[in-house]
């Protein structure tokens, strides 16, 4: 394929044709060989066909800010993680739980008004302050008695509210006569007061997407405990993952396959990842359908984590009805990654 289109960027072809083919020769495949699709992509990833069966972390986006909602909120993904439960199976039932309270949470807070819910199925009350978005998960997880048993992500996109005129961060972009300005040692403040009043675990995408200094020093400074994650920053591309990596600017890759557009290179990407000791989120994008390929991806992978969406909207829960499928068919071969999620394999 790389071949046939003869270009850097698949210029000649497209990223979509090309993606489309390359996916479907791998069900293909899958189906010529016998086997389940991620297993046959585990065999292609080099991780054998007798692999260790990893369910992952169902990372879910459950209230909606920066350019993915109408509502102040500068930052774009507020979400939770079932990281102290046993199974996949218990995972999308506290999650689904989770998320049921927090629309009652969000309901009595604000009004009806503010449950409706945005593109990836999380809700977008019209909030300004981002901690009181993580404050309103924790009143849910509260509710739906999971305390202790659920820690919190979030994707912060930066780049939506980077000012590259004087390098600053508005926290209130959406509002066109904003002040409010932070530097980026400022807004790293934010990030640490963050992980220092919630059980936050992984932090996407806290800087511009081309501000590797920025993301270094925030990943030395929590990436014993947090995974910094870059996606934006890294774009699921194996020349921007190694000048990440040489420059310890993340510790975990958000991988699209549609962000690279082949199987094959984001293959080459995951490999690129693990070998520098980065973990791995396999990620949906916004605007989905119901296939459900990295259902199969991310346990062929064994990355142990994956983020697409609320347990809302048929195709968002496509995925998650599918890697339901894959736990009940492997039964006690499976593994659920749970707090282990950045290095299942340990």
């Amino acid at each position: 394929m790389r071949a046939l289109d003869g270009t850097p960027n698949k210029g000649r072809l497209g990223a979509n044709a090309v993606l489309g083919v390359s996916m479907a020769a791998c069900v293909a495949g899958a189906k010529a060989l016998g086997m389940p699709l991620w297993q046959h992509i585990a065999v292609l990833a080099g991780r054998g066909a007798d692999a260790p069966v990893i369910l992952p972390v169902p990372v879910m986006n459950v209230i909606n800010g920066g350019s993915h909602a109408g509502n102040a909120l500068a930052m774009q993904e507020f979400m939770i993680l079932p990281t102290g439960v046993a199974t996949f199976s218990d995972a999308m039932r506290c999650g689904a739980e989770v998320y049921a309270a927090l629309k009652g949470v969000i309901k009595g807070r604000y009004g009806l008004d503010a449950t409706s819910v945005g593109d990836e199925g999380g809700f977008a009350p019209n909030i300004r302050d981002n901690g009181e978005g993580l404050d309103l998960l924790m009143a849910a997880i509260d509710a739906a008695g999971y305390t202790g048993k659920v820690t919190l992500g979030m994707d912060v996109a930066a780049s939506e509210f980077f000012t590259k005129a004087d390098g600053t961060y508005d926290l209130d972009f959406k509002n066109k006569d904003s002040t409010s300005k932070l530097t980026p040692a400022e807004l790293s403040a934010v990030y640490k007061s963050f992980v220092g009043d919630y059980p936050m675990v992984t932090i996407e995408d806290p800087f511009d997407e081309d501000d590797f200094g920025a993301f270094a020093e925030l990943t030395a400074a929590l990436g014993a405990d947090v995974q910094i994650v870059g996606d934006d920053l890294t774009v699921t591309n194996v020349a921007r993952i190694a000048t990440a990596a040489e420059k310890r600017s993340a510790n975990a890759l958000l991988l699209k396959v549609n962000q690279i557009g082949s199987v094959s290179e984001s293959i080459d990407a995951w490999r690129l990842a693990t070998d520098a000791g980065w973990g791995c989120m396999v990620s949906h994008r916004s605007g989905e359908t119901e296939d459900a390929f990295i259902a199969d991806l991310v346990v062929g992978l064994g990355t142990g984590q994956i983020k697409t969406g609320a347990p809302c909207r048929s195709e968002r829960l496509a995925k998650y009805n599918q890697l339901l499928r894959i736990e009940e068919s492997v039964g006690a071969k499976g593994v659920y990654a749970g707090a282990k999620f950045r290095n299942p394999t340990a």
